[in-house]
């Protein structure tokens, strides 16, 4: 198959993939139905070779540090120490399950399928690249497919919960405006990148000027920052996961002013960013034979189970700690079995739902949605990368 054939054939997928996406508001992802439609295309006759005849994979293998400094000029550190008690709640989430999978899991359904399920159920598709990366090495054939199947289905698990929970949040929250014992404050939700460019905690680099906020400079920039964190990672002798350093200096570099807000989002290539980081996701699924995936289904559902009872406890037990409901802590726990964007419609969704004017609504609204971003952000964003870069020595 020539290269452009097989990377039309992919573009294809995964439009349809983002169409059903949008117009179920994200109940079937779009990793969710590409993944079926790559599963069973691959089962049907679409060559297994798709995805090399594509000439994106190393290209793919090589962008993963510079997406994960283009996520750490996302999160600014002051909005985690504003909702520091989310953010302990979601590091808590993941922990506990990653924890649950590791203690309860592995003599459940086996070691080898226990501690990689850690990295999609955490927080998604770089975990899960963490996790791959290092089964491949192994040659886990079967642990890859697994990986691939439980990071395509984790929206199931995740949104229903969470959509529960804000529900019954949502409908607490306007009784009490409906009370009169809370009253909006009426500050809108920040402006995104000029909050953003204003708040840097250690700034002392100027902003580049605007006229050479150029895509390739940005991307320049970008790809010596994801360049100079693999280096001290190597020099550090592995110590710490290149990608989880490459993270760690998105943020410092954000911070200083050396990076712009949404970096990549700026040059323009996001969405190629992660059209071509899907790939080495997707292209475990051309192993998966239908006999392969019958045997993993017990795998899969146990350690989704096994995962949310430790989300569960942690969620609760914090509630009490912090004072939240355990509805909404609970909600919390679980965003890194989705992340955005279904942190932001899951919130629009409840807000619409549960409100009957405008004003409950956004009181609603103003009350769900920082804690769900914060909660996204940091689980699929940080915390799950920190939680791989550990678990990946287990494997």
């Amino acid at each position: 198959m020539s290269p452009i054939t097989a990377l039309l054939i992919i573009a294809i997928v995964y439009a349809i993939g983002d169409f059903v996406s949008q117009k179920t508001k994200a109940i079937f992802s779009m990793l969710f139905v590409s993944g079926i439609i790559f599963m069973i295309g691959f089962w049907l006759g679409i060559p297994k070779t798709l995805f090399e005849d594509a000439v994106i994979v190393k290209l793919a293998l090589a962008l993963i540090p510079i997406l994960m400094v283009h996520m750490g000029t996302l999160m600014r550190l002051k909005d985690l120490q504003e909702e520091w008690k989310t953010v302990v709640i979601a590091f808590s989430a993941i922990v506990f399950a990653g924890v649950a999978l590791f203690v309860i899991g592995s003599p459940i359904v086996g070691r080898e399928y226990a501690i990689p399920a850690a990295g999609p159920i955490s927080g998604g598709v770089v975990a899960t690249l963490i996790m791959s990366e290092a089964a491949k090495s192994k040659g886990l054939e079967t642990v890859l497919v697994f990986l691939t199947l439980l990071l395509v289905l984790q929206n199931f698990v995740g949104l229903p919960i969470a959509s529960i929970c804000l529900s019954r949040e949502g409908h607490r929250l306007r009784d009490i405006y409906r009370s009169g014992g809370v009253s909006i404050d009426g500050a809108p939700l920040k402006s995104e990148d000029n909050s953003m460019e204003n708040n840097r905690k250690w700034k002392f680099i100027p902003a580049t000027p605007k006229e050479l906020q150029t895509p390739f400079i940005l991307i320049m920039k970008t790809m010596l920052v994801g360049w100079l964190a693999v280096m001290v990672a190597q020099l550090l002798g592995g110590v710490i996961d290149k990608f989880v350093m490459a993270l760690i200096f998105g943020i410092i570099f954000y911070e200083i002013g050396f990076l712009e807000p949404k970096i990549l989002t700026k040059a323009n290539s996001e969405g190629f960013t992660l059209f071509a980081l899907l790939v080495p996701i997707f292209m475990n699924l051309s192993k998966a034979t239908p006999s392969m995936v019958i045997s993993l289904i017990v795998p899969i559902a146990l350690s989704f189970a096994i995962a949310v009872v430790g989300i569960i406890i942690s969620s609760v037990i914090l509630s009490k700690v912090f004072g939240y409901s355990w509805e909404m802590s609970l909600a919390i726990g679980v965003c890194c079995l989705f992340g955005f964007p279904g942190t932001f419609i899951v919130s629009q969704e409840v807000a619409n739902a549960v409100g009957e004017t405008p004003e409950e609504k956004e009181f609603v609204l103003t009350k769900i949605l920082p804690k769900m971003l914060v909660s996204g952000f940091t689980t699929v964003t940080i915390a799950s990368v920190f939680l791989a870069g550990f678990l990946v020595k287990l494997i």
